[in-house]
């Protein structure tokens, strides 16, 4: 844990100037707004360790794959989240010398993330040139407009005189830091502007996504006007604003953008609209854009707050979590899905992973209308043919689909083979993500519409990646990785095993509830992907109610996979911290044959299911794996806080929460740099509420037995349900549920029925 942040509940501040914490702080204080974002990069020049990054939706390059050695299946590309032009850059020169971070020591510095506001804040003190400068930048993505952003740089002359320089940018020579072959990613279409602003309009090589900037620069010194003058780029624009100063001089330069996306608009009217918005956006200006940014947080906030009493660095975490999700994913485009790095880094790639469906859904079913959740699952199902395709790569046939580990248009291009050919048990994350779906909404008309599709290609997946074992008289699954991916190519992952037998029997259920209720659908369905039930469903069936999963005699516990208790038994509490996190200190070839957990793989499964499992077997499967466990895996402890907190393991629960909801804040495994865990946060969310809160969804109705943190004074959510705004409030007095909107509903409190009107 490396905590050099300062604790507030609203705010995510840093006092004091930390250059080598330069790349974490530009992670943490990202912005965004479900569109574009970019990491919290210092407007003028900085020679010292950074990423400047700057991410647009959608948007992804196929970088040639590179591997030593090639086996067949492997993706050609690995699909990159591409550095996009950056628009922040703002040059500062005092009598002509450049002002650099770096090389300039900054006094009082301060950077602020307001999380209520979504506002982004730098100030600080800085000598260079004989002059001694006070700096105050302030940026925001616009929430109200997503295709606008504002800057406002502004520079108090404290003491020295001379001529101070400021020039707006916006830059299309960009790189990936990650580039396979250091290749360049866009071409540069347009680039011209003049003194008051310019455009730029970049497209990318091979997949031809086009995005188009616009920018507009005003300036004004001591509140009088500032002309500018025009400085061309080969792959951008610049503006130049110029004048003499004195001790309490003030300059002010207002930087206007407007981003569009090719995807949005035609090649032939991108750039005129570009044009169009950024004029738009002027003319509101700088504190009206502001106000309606302002205002459209405040209705995030009103439908996804979670509000803790007594332990600020709890509330401070879970706000965190919550506003890197909102500005990352808002639901009002179905091409886009969760990035695991949001618009905060480059690392992973690819626009979704199995996080979304296991771990993000929830999430959005709790905080958003209906259909944002419902956009999530008509994603998967639009790649359901390139689905089919990848499995068809691997050898499978007869419509089986296997989804992609990591992908941006359905197509796998994950290269690495332990994931690519082996973590398959993403594949049921996607039949989970239906199920609980439906559960959550009613919305049972999705099956007919697009979810039983994805059940009979998946469970024909399962039904052929099965083999008959003679010695043990069941069904196994050879050679796989399970969540933990601290163990690779091993047989009979109890997880992925129960989780194949589970879709085979919901495919059964679904056929059923299709026979009852959607006979046309499903007659058109059967015809176009040619399904025959005489012939498929016994199968499914046989394999379902046969297959193997290994426990460890004598007990309760499932283990993990075949061979688990080879292993030496060791304990995480036993390794020094200064072998942790073990990936960046253990060699590869020790880590597998390690006894240590990278992330929840037994218990991932019984979470899912936990209904189908009782409270002994919870606790002594718990019991078994927590100790084993290192959460070198960011989705990893928010499993653990729900199962603690089930189990009255208060203690656990609440360690586990700190670690998942603090993981970036406090970079806890040391990755910060790269980018924040977006995914995982959703299980920050998920650990309050269906840990301390202790909410379920059974028989339609929510249920809750909630948990009050010693720690804690109080704390509440909201959660949209079936058309209904609840509030739940626990504390020492109990849990109280309030119906803010919607029609009557019963929900169960510590096991009794109460009726909400």
């Amino acid at each position: 844990m490396r905590r050099y942040l300062d604790v507030d509940p609203w705010k995510i501040v840093e006092s004091g100037f930390h250059p080598e914490r330069q790349r974490a702080s530009e992670s943490i204080f990202s912005i965004g707004n479900g569109r574009f974002g970019q990491r919290a990069n210092h407007e003028e020049a900085y020679t010292g360790d950074t990423l400047r990054g700057s991410y647009v939706g959608g948007v992804y390059y196929p970088d040639k794959t590179k591997v030593g050695w090639w086996k067949n299946g492997y993706p050609e590309y690995f699909a990159k989240v591409l550095n996009a032009p950056d628009w922040t850059t703002i040059r500062l020169c005092a009598n002509g010398e450049e002002l650099d971070l770096a090389t300039h020591a900054p006094l009082h510095f301060r950077r602020e993330l307001d999380m209520l506001r979504g506002l982004l804040t730098r100030t600080f003190e800085v000598s260079v040139g004989g002059m001694h400068l006070s700096v105050k930048a302030q940026r925001f993505c616009s929430m109200a407009d997503v295709e606008t952003a504002f800057l406002r740089y502004s520079v108090d002359v404290l003491d020295g005189s001379g001529t101070l320089t400021l020039e707006p940018v916006m830059d299309g020579d960009v790189t990936n830091e990650d580039a396979n072959w250091d290749e360049r990613f866009w071409e540069v279409n347009a680039a011209s502007g003049d003194a008051t602003g310019g455009h730029l309009t970049v497209t990318t090589r091979k997949t031809g996504f086009q995005v188009s900037h616009a920018m507009r620069a005003t300036a004004w010194f001591d509140s009088r006007s500032l002309e500018g003058s025009a400085l061309p780029m080969k792959h951008g624009h610049a503006v130049r604003f110029e004048c003499a100063v004195e001790a309490g001089s003030r300059c002010v330069v207002d930087k206007t953008i407007s981003l569009l996306r090719g995807m949005d608009h035609s090649k032939e009217s991108i750039l005129e609209k570009a044009e169009q918005k950024v004029e738009e956006a002027v003319a509101l200006g700088w504190s009206a854009a502001l106000q309606d940014h302002m205002m459209a947080w405040e209705r995030i906030w009103e439908r996804s707050d979670v509000t803790i009493t007594g332990d600020d660095a709890a509330q401070q975490a879970i706000r965190f979590n919550i506003f890197h999700l909102n500005q990352t994913f808002t639901g009002d485009d179905p091409r886009l899905n969760i990035g695991p790095k949001g618009f905060t880094g480059e690392k992973y790639g690819g626009a979704s992973y199995w996080d979304t469906e296991a771990y993000c859904l929830p999430f959005y079913l709790g905080t958003h209308p209906q259909g944002v959740a419902r956009q999530l699952l008509v994603y998967r199902r639009n790649h359901l043919d390139r689905a089919i395709e990848n499995a068809a790569k691997l050898g499978f046939d007869g419509g089986a689909a296997l989804y992609p580990m990591v992908t941006m248009n359905g197509e796998e291009c994950h290269n690495e083979w332990e994931i690519t050919f082996e973590e398959i048990h993403r594949n049921g994350a996607m039949v989970y993500a239906i199920h609980n779906y439906i559960r959550y909404t009613g919305d049972e008309a999705y099956m007919a519409e697009g979810g039983w599709e994805v059940i009979l290609g998946v469970a024909r997946f399962w039904a052929q990646r099965v083999n008959w074992s003679e010695a043990k008289s069941a069904w196994v699954i050879l050679g796989v990785t399970g969540p933990n991916e601290y163990e690779n190519n091993v047989n009979n992952n109890w997880y992925t095993n129960y989780l194949a037998a589970w879709c085979l029997q919901q495919a059964c259920d679904a056929l059923e509830w299709m026979k009852a209720h959607a006979p046309v659908a499903l007659s058109a369905a059967s015809a176009h992907w040619q399904f025959d039930e005489a012939k498929e469903r016994p199968h499914w069936e046989a394999v379902s109610a046969g297959m193997y999963y290994p426990e460890l005699e004598g007990t309760r516990v499932f283990l993990q996979q075949d061979g688990f208790m080879d292993k030496a038994q060791e304990m995480a509490a036993d390794l020094p911290d200064t072998e942790r996190p073990i990936n960046q200190h253990w060699s590869w070839d020790r880590i597998l044959r390690s006894v240590f957990i990278k992330q929840a793989d037994t218990l991932q499964g019984l979470y899912f299911f936990e209904d189908a499992f009782d409270t002994a077997t919870h606790r002594e499967n718990f019991e078994f794996y927590e100790p084993r466990t290192v959460h070198e895996s960011s989705l990893s402890p928010c499993v653990h806080v729900v199962l603690a907190a089930k189990l009255g393991l208060e203690t656990k629960a609440v360690e586990m929460y700190l670690r998942t909801a603090r993981l970036d804040l406090d970079d806890y495994n040391n990755e910060a740099y790269q980018g924040l865990h977006i995914t995982s946060m959703a299980g920050t969310w998920m650990s309050v509420i269906e840990g301390f809160g202790g909410f379920r969804v059974r028989d339609g109705k929510p249920h809750f037995n909630a948990m009050l943190p010693k720690a804690w004074g109080s704390y509440s959510f909201q959660l949209q349900f079936r058309g209904r705004q609840l509030k739940v409030s626990v504390d020492a007095e109990g849990t109280r549920v309030q119906l803010q909107e919607g029609e009557p509903l019963e929900v169960v409190l510590d096991g009794k029925a109460v009726r909400l009107s």
